[in-house]
């Protein structure tokens, strides 16, 4: 690992290392106690350093490129005064860490759960989240997946703007508040993932340009420039970010990471710099004794996303099945064709539950091209689905969650398509209790000329959605507020029902072998014309079957359930159950408790129903 940036080494020792190849010279300056300037020594790979024996934790410093203007260090682990301020060295050995027993979690366990820092709680910090916690494991929820902590402008945004890479969003808590939360979260057996972002920098605070090639104009991002990761210099590109993982997983002791849209990563060279980053943290696995897991975002659907580089991949654990999330939504809300022109068909969820990707060589209407690969034989532990997320719910002109665009029915047959499914699931904060409070995008820039072009962005953008209304300001601070969660609500009509029906599907996932089971091969599904599908599933040996019985329509469906073999099968979950009700009708027809294989059985509207048996199923498998 390369260090860089302000290594505190304890009794006032700190080494200070910024990369600048360009560079004639260096300057260090101390702002405490007193205003002190000290040269740095060139060392090779462009690269300055010097050692300080006299300096504390929680001193301020900044960089000076050429003995011009002073700017915070680009591997700043801290800035307590934003984006603008001077960086501060931080002493990580300083935490008491309690977590020494701690060996993670298989990742095919996990229900990760999208966290908001800011929007969580009305304090906003990490500390505040703590209190929670205890309610999240209750329910089931086991992984905290939280949106990106590294240094963004003011105290609002989702912080895909940030800029400091290493540090840790000051009005969050910093460093300390992060190491608080992650260590309650291992006392009570939760994982902790971090979203990071190499795809982009933020704008405002970005001095980078100022010490070396970081950007490469060779790329176009939605962003500006992209990142450096194959052009001249930039080797120090790809040391400073394929040691960001490493600070997170060291310093931090995340369990995790979710790494942004890779597909806006540009690198041609022969060592792709994931193939970099898996091997460095393959190495980091070992010395550590736990495991480290890496999930992308991806728009390529390309299986070498999830492929280990000795096989030609990039060695990602996993990644995010934007498939499954389009294929579904669009059969529960009406005007989903409008988003996802390229989905509609019962056939197409079918395929993300066998297959993964939906979209897989065929053509593409939205792109106009033939698009993807396929992901058969890919077992479920390398997908993460979700019904919806950050993205899903704030690039909508209304913030609105699903809990807002579809009834309660709906609602209950959402969540259990996705924690009945083979792979490994994701709800958004408050989903498991029906939040329906929106989710804006919001910032907190300082600079008006960037404020506008915010502004006008979001704008254009959704003009281009075709939506009349316009989005909310994101730099309004109720377009913040808005945003928070209404966490008292959890345990009120609606939403205690929606919280006991997650909490009942989560406690099934995790209880059922044949649920457990990620091998796709050990699953089928039955389409029911376009009004609903059968997902049958069964153990590795064959033993143990559970059929959900899925009626996405609003009229009756027919289904005879499957013979061969088997004997009764039990019914063991019905979302038409009087408890499971938001409103409880005179009569509700209930499916038999108890059914012979071959017998015919009519499934609700909106509904999803259960039927286990313990015996061999000769039909379909």
């Amino acid at each position: 690992m390369k260090t860089i940036g302000a290594n505190y080494t304890g009794n006032g020792s700190c080494m200070f290392t910024v990369w600048a190849p360009e560079k004639e010279s260096m300057t260090l300056l101390l702002l405490d106690p007193a205003e002190r300037q000290i040269p740095m020594q060139r060392v090779e790979w462009g690269y300055f350093c010097v050692e300080v024996t006299d300096v504390q934790p929680g001193t301020r410093y900044f960089f000076k490129p050429d003995g011009g203007k002073a700017y915070s260090d680009p591997a700043s682990h801290f800035q307590p005064e934003g984006v603008h301020g001077p960086s501060v060295v931080v002493d990580h050995a300083a935490h008491a860490w309690q977590d020494q027993n701690w060996r993670g979690l298989p990742f095919c366990d996990l229900i990760l759960y999208e966290l908001h820092v800011g929007t969580f709680t009305p304090v906003g910090t990490f500390e505040a989240i703590i209190p929670r916690l205890d309610a999240l494991m209750e329910t089931g929820i086991n992984a905290l997946e939280i949106l990106p902590v590294a240094q963004f402008p003011g105290t609002r945004n989702w912080g895909y703007d940030g800029v400091y890479l290493y540090s840790v969003q000051n009005s969050y808590g910093g460093p300390a508040g992060l190491k608080k939360l992650v260590d309650a979260c291992h006392a009570r057996g939760m994982a902790v993932f971090l979203d990071v972002v190499y795809n982009h920098m933020g704008p405002e605070g970005n001095y980078f340009s100022q010490f070396g090639p970081y950007f490469n104009a060779k790329y176009h991002t939605p962003w500006g420039d992209a990142i450096n990761f194959d052009d001249e210099w930039s080797d120090g590109v790809r040391d400073y970010f394929s040691n960001n993982p490493l600070h997170w997983f060291e310093h931090y002791h995340i369990d995790g990471l979710r790494f942004d849209a890779i597909h806006a990563v540009f690198d041609m060279g022969a060592f792709h710099i994931w193939e970099q980053i898996h091997h460095e943290v393959k190495v980091l696995e070992k010395r550590l004794g736990r495991s480290l897991h890496l999930v992308a975002e991806s728009d390529l659907n390309d299986p070498r996303v999830i492929k280990s580089p000795e096989m030609g991949g990039f060695g990602f654990d996993a990644q995010w099945l934007d498939d499954f999330h389009h294929a579904l939504y669009v059969l529960l809300h009406k005007e989903g064709k409008e988003r996802y022109g390229d989905f509609g068909q019962m056939e197409q969820l079918a395929k993300a539950y066998t297959d993964g990707f939906v979209i897989s060589g065929e053509y593409a209407p939205f792109r106009k091209r033939k698009f993807g690969a396929s992901s058969a034989g890919f077992p479920g532990d390398q997908f993460v689905v979700f019904n919806h997320n950050h993205d899903q719910i704030g690039n909508r002109v209304g913030g609105e969650r699903l809990s807002v665009l579809i009834d309660f029915e709906r609602q209950k047959v959402a969540a259990a398509a996705l924690l009945l499914s083979p792979y490994v699931p994701l709800l958004f904060m408050g989903e498991e209790y029906g939040e329906d409070a929106p989710f804006y995008y919001f910032v907190d820039h300082s600079e008006e000329t960037l404020i506008k072009a915010v502004q006008e962005g979001r704008k254009n953008e959704f003009a281009a959605f075709g939506w009349s209304d316009d989005p909310k300001d994101p730099f309004d601070k109720a377009t913040f507020t808005d945003s928070i969660l209404q966490w008292e609500k959890r345990t009120e009509g609606k939403h205690r029902i929606m919280l006991d029906w997650y909490r009942t599907l989560i406690e099934l996932r995790r209880t059922e072998p044949v649920l457990q089971n990620v091998a796709k091969n050990d699953l089928r599904v039955t389409v029911l014309g376009q009004s609903g599908f059968v997902l049958n599933r069964q153990t590795a040996d064959g033993q143990s079957h559970i059929l959900s019985l899925f009626n996405l329509s609003d009229e009756p469906v027919s289904y005879a359930l499957p013979a061969g073999g088997a004997s009764s099968w039990d019914k063991i979950l019905d979302s038409k159950d009087p408890m499971w009700l938001e409103a409880v009708a005179s009569e509700t027809a209930l499916l038999p408790a108890q059914a012979e294989p071959g017998q015919p059985i009519s499934l609700p509207p909106c509904s999803v129903t259960l039927y286990r048996t313990h015996k061999p199923v000769a039909s379909p498998f």
